[in-house]
């Protein structure tokens, strides 16, 4: 259900008799590491960790109930899936090519929609170590090549905060942004995704 996963995602779901989305959390991995797996810039058994927070929604059922009853009380950063058992780890996997499971930490915050997730990239170890504006150009070339507009691809700065990544910014919305930042002398960067848990997800 990921329409804009690849240039022919959405004709393919326009003729599938059933059509199964990616939950929430691998949305935003699967939009930033499939192009970079496709584009050979990192390989299939790339270590691959995420990271982020979504609203209370994100965590189903349960974990909204608790939060709507604590009210203002409830924690404003609570860490889940500590069993590194997480439920979407596999459509992750197959969707962005990955060769083994990543590893998937969220969390949610004290408000009720909205998510980030980031993909840190310890890039030293490839044979071949793309810079930042490699990574960049390639999932930037692969979301200009679908149409509709709704995966945006920020342009490649070095900023030290960016006030834009903001769970919030998208709710109601079906859109995403995704970032690239990056420290070359490092051989570090992190791949961020800004949408809604509840609209894009």
């Amino acid at each position: 259900g990921f329409a804009e996963m690849d240039k022919d995602q959405a004709r393919k779901i326009a003729s599938a008799k059933r059509v199964a989305n990616p939950g929430c959390w691998p949305q935003g991995p699967i939009a930033t590491l499939r192009p970079l797996v496709a584009a050979g810039l990192l390989p299939p058994d790339f270590p691959v960790t995420v990271n982020g927070i979504s609203g209370y929604s994100g965590g189903g059922r349960p974990m909204i109930e608790d939060y709507v009853a604590k009210g203002e009380d409830a924690s404003e950063f609570l860490p889940y899936g500590l069993t590194l058992q997480h439920k979407h780890v596999p459509e992750l996997r197959t969707y962005a090519k990955l060769s083994h499971d990543p590893i998937m930490q969220p969390a949610v915050g004290n408000f009720a929609q909205g998510m980030i997730t980031v993909v840190p990239l310890q890039l030293g170890g490839l044979d071949y170590v793309p810079t930042g504006a490699e990574l960049h150009a390639a999932i930037a070339d692969h979301f200009a090549a679908i149409d509709g507009g709704v995966v945006e691809v920020a342009p490649y700065v070095h900023l030290e905060r960016v006030p834009e990544i903001d769970p919030e910014i998208y709710n109601g919305t079906n859109r995403m942004k995704l970032y690239v930042l990056a420290n070359d002398d490092r051989a570090q960067a992190l791949l961020f995704a800004v949408y809604d848990n509840l609209g894009k997800g």
